[in-house]
């Protein structure tokens, strides 16, 4: 595809800003909060805006547009469930990570149940940063810059790394979130646009559901679909994206570098309300792509989102297209690197070294990055080899780890009761069972059905699979927490459920404003969903 003088222009400006802003705020960097937490004093639009532009990377533009090109609005399902995960982690969770001033999730459950747990939960995410983010947003720009450019997928890969790391190394959190701000409505532009020419071509929304079959705009399927049984695209969904919007250390750094509570609270709302657009904005063109190319987009369902934009924009408007794709994989990708650091720097080093200094601390949180991209660049071939459809990857592999990991927050936050020794034993036991289930996937994909007793891992879409190993987990949870000795009082206080804790340090009038925007955003998820019920 050639692009304008003007295109290139709009590509240029673009990463002309991100620089700019990476670099002035990689001159403030001192300390490890500063460089890790930002110095806690972002303000809430920046956090919500920084946590919507985490998530939304370019898996979700790709991958989005090709499962709803698939399968219809069904996917959407995971984004008018993360509307109540955000407000569980607004009013269920940040409470408590913001009182106990942890760096990480990993050291938050340390605090609560013991070393263990921290030491498991951070080897965990480092592999679900790899395995699932990083890698996944890699293939999802690769892919994009491939079929516009034509460019070889690794070369694209490698340059998208580059771009990236260079403003994440240098600026620390503060880089991250202050480009996010900008990059979030550079794609939500770009988005709006091209879902607006696309309407236009297939003759508005009415248009299109002439053209699909009716089952194309049903979020709600039956409980033995292969891909959104109500069961799962319901519980299993929610469950998950506890994990995700709650535990999740790209997540939840972005709300712990707020100056207050009530600003780390009202950026979690703030994201709660963009992610109502997704559905609109991301879902519904690969639903356009699907009535426009049939045959094509059914060959390749992550085709959709390319074919769009290389055969539907005038050449001039291109350009903003590939700016907002691009701000949405580097945003998501300098997420991920920072909170990967953040975590090999904090859970693993300064466990090791606790006499680092600040200097080296940050030292070593720009340099550890490395081993992890080149690992993720390496993983990035095998992708479309698990699923062709490459949201769905990016699900079916959080189905498989989230569920303990959800089990063990949840529990120990709102039982006090539970113990370091459930947690630990949990973690282990739901990490092998997710481990066997991806393991057996893989085989699956590369055409071997034969597991024997394993065979009953595969017998469960991987939502309702989830549902199952989060009652599992949390049985185990309580089960071996009554079988073991009570933690101690410095284990439970601050950091377990309490309407003190809650409410503690805010502002009256900040919480009934925050009280009445979650409840209208819930309403309007709720209305959505049921509309296309």
């Amino acid at each position: 595809m050639h692009l304008n003088w003007l295109d290139w222009g709009t590509i240029i400006l673009y990463f002309a800003a991100v620089f700019a802003v990476g670099f002035y705020f990689s001159r403030r960097e001192r300390t490890s909060r500063d460089y890790f937490l930002a110095g806690g004093t972002v303000g809430w639009v920046a956090i919500g805006a920084s946590i919507f532009a985490s998530n939304i990377s370019a898996a979700h533009l790709v991958g989005l547009a090709g499962s709803g090109a698939s399968t219809g609005l069904a996917v959407g399902a995971y984004e008018m469930s993360a509307v109540f995960c955000i407000l569980t982690l607004a009013w269920v969770f940040l409470p408590y990570y913001l009182k106990s001033k942890v760096f990480t999730m990993p050291e938050y459950l340390e605090r609560r149940f013991n070393a263990g747990s921290r030491w498991g939960f951070t080897m965990v995410s480092i592999f679900a940063y790899i395995f699932t983010k990083i890698s996944v947003d890699l293939f999802a720009g690769a892919f994009l810059i491939q079929v516009v450019t034509g460019w070889p997928l690794i070369f694209s890969a490698i340059i998208l790394v580059l771009a990236t790391g260079v403003y994440t190394v240098a600026g620390g959190l503060s880089a991250v979130i202050y480009t996010d701000l900008i990059q979030a409505f550079i794609f939500i532009a770009g988005s709006i646009l091209l879902t607006a020419i696309g309407l236009d071509k297939v003759g508005g929304f009415a248009g299109l559901r002439a053209a699909l079959p009716p089952e194309f705009f049903h979020m709600i399927k039956p409980i033995n679909d292969p891909s959104y049984p109500w069961l799962g695209a319901t519980f299993g969904i929610f469950l998950l994206g506890v994990w995700y919007w709650c535990t999740d250390q790209v997540i939840v750094q972005r709300a712990l570098a707020g100056k207050s509570l009530s600003h780390a609270r009202g950026g979690a709302i703030l994201t709660a309300f963009l992610k109502l657009l997704p559905l609109f904005i991301f879902v519904v063109p690969g639903l356009i792509a699907r009535v426009l190319w049939q045959k094509e987009v059914q060959a390749n369902p992550d085709m959709s989102y390319p074919l769009l934009v290389m055969r539907l924009l005038p050449l001039g408007t291109v350009g903003l297209i590939i700016a907002s794709f691009l701000a949405a994989l580097m945003s998501s990708l300098s997420s991920v690197f920072n909170s990967c650091s953040t975590l090999i720097t904090m859970d693993i080093y300064r466990k090791i070294k606790p006499e680092a200094s600040e200097k080296k601390l940050v030292l070593v949180g720009r340099s550890t990055t490395v081993v992890i991209v080149i690992v993720s660049i390496a993983w990035i071939p095998m992708i479309h080899g698990i699923s062709n459809q490459l949201y769905q990857y990016l699900q079916s592999v959080q189905a498989v780890i989230g569920a303990p990991i959800a089990a063990i927050f949840l529990t120990g936050i709102l039982w006090k009761r539970a113990t370091g020794k459930a947690a630990l034993s949990t973690l282990i036991i739901g990490g092998l069972a997710g481990l066997a289930r991806f393991i057996t996937d893989v085989m699956a994909s590369r055409g071997y059905h034969n597991f024997g007793p394993f065979s009953i891992l595969t017998g469960y879409a991987f939502l309702n699979y989830a549902v199952i190993m989060f009652g599992i987990c949390v049985f185990l949870m309580v089960v071996i927490s009554l079988l073991t000795e009570k933690p101690r009082q410095e284990q439970v206080e601050g950091l377990t459920w309490s309407l003190d804790t809650v409410a503690e340090g805010v502002d009256k009038t900040w919480t009934w404003l925050n009280l009445g925007l979650s409840i209208l955003v819930m309403v309007v998820a709720i209305t959505i969903w049921a509309h296309f019920a």
